[in-house]
């Protein structure tokens, strides 16, 4: 494997790879590509949300972090539909993106929640065809920031010249990346195979009903940072049960952990270095091949943008509230939904058993 190829390992992929070897002297230099990795993405990172910053404010540096995660997941993967065909899902995304959470924010609890409903289950249609690539996690993930980041006026139009600037160039990278390969299915089939109680539909269902409704509690409860509450939904609300089960026992305890590893690192550290506690955090994720410790990781960057707004006490009170009430509500939703979803089909398959039968 060649330098390049080692560049594009994730960090488990690295991890194994380093193992992989018995020979000292390759092994080191397989360690130290691994590093030059890690800080060359979160440079890349910061360069990249930093220019957008400077083009469409400080306020829609947020649409920077979005543009560059969806750049890293479309260069490597597709939406399972005619290449050209994807093209106009991205900008049909990206689209979405631009009008749901402005309008969300801007009706009251019941509206918004039908809102993000129909929001993420488009999403879901659009971009998640296979579901094994996971592509929707990024996009709904983008949803949820841009609904908690919100804006208006002029840095809401800047941040509309933002996202179409980043449809344009996710759409050039993956043209480039995916242009030879050959689909049999094209735009229509995404909605032709959708059928009710298949299982890939059905989760669609179970996931934007899921987030939603979690979200429209934490609205009614007039809980600040809501999009906290559907993206721990999102994260744990998984086709299956089994990653599903593994999420839920480590999304509220390794937050907690972050939360605690936070408040140290706020006592102990200096102001000077405590204010790049976001780019740590993303140093960590880099390093980070499991679920637990990003999700500690994840938790810096949030909680220091999140601190200046409540207080130190009050944003880790929301963050470990917010997470821990996500992922069991996600799970407790799934158990109800899949019952409820079984009895339903179960109901209208005797129906059209009968049906036959007269």
């Amino acid at each position: 494997m060649n330098f390049y190829q080692q560049l594009q390992l994730s960090s488990i992929g690295s991890k194994q790879w380093i193992k992989s070897t018995n020979d000292l002297k390759e092994k080191r230099n397989r360690i130290l590509i691994y590093n030059f990795k890690v800080y060359l993405v979160v440079a890349f990172c910061f360069a990249v949300v930093t220019l957008y910053s400077m083009i469409f404010g400080s306020q829609n540096s947020i649409v920077g972090v979005l543009v560059l995660l969806v750049l890293m997941i479309l260069r490597q993967v597709d939406f399972g539909i005619d290449t050209k065909h994807s093209i106009a899902v991205i900008f049909m995304i990206f689209g979405i993106l631009a009008a749901g959470p402005r309008l969300a924010n801007t009706v009251s609890a019941g509206w918004t929640f039908l809102i993000h409903f129909v929001c993420i289950m488009a999403i879901l249609i659009l971009s998640c065809h296979n579901v094994i690539m996971s592509n929707q996690s990024t996009f709904i993930l983008g949803y949820l920031l841009l609904y908690g980041y919100d804006v208006t006026g002029h840095d809401y139009t800047l941040r509309i010249y933002g996202l179409l600037a980043g449809a344009v160039i996710c759409s050039l990278v993956f043209y480039k990346n995916h242009r030879n390969r050959t689909f049999r299915r094209g735009f229509l089939h995404l909605f032709k195979e959708f059928h009710l109680f298949s299982t890939r539909s059905n989760w669609y269902l179970r996931l934007s009903i899921g987030i939603s409704t979690a979200m429209l509690i934490g609205e009614l409860a007039n809980m600040p940072r809501v999009m906290w509450i559907g993206i721990a939904t999102m994260s744990v609300l998984l086709p299956f049960s089994k990653d599903m089960k593994y999420r839920v026992q480590r999304r509220g305890p390794f937050n907690i952990l972050g939360c605690m590893i936070f408040l140290l690192l706020h006592m102990i550290l200096p102001d000077s270095i405590f204010k790049w506690i976001g780019l740590i955090g993303g140093v960590g994720v880099g390093y980070s091949a499991g679920y637990a410790w990003q999700t500690v990781f994840n938790t810096f960057g949030a909680l220091y943008i999140a601190e200046s707004m409540f207080g130190l006490k009050t944003a880790i009170i929301l963050r470990i509230v917010a997470n821990v009430f996500g992922s069991l509500y996600a799970y407790g939703f799934d158990k109800i939904f899949r019952g409820v979803s079984t009895a339903v089909r179960n109901l209208m398959e005797d129906d059209t058993m009968v049906g036959n039968q007269v």
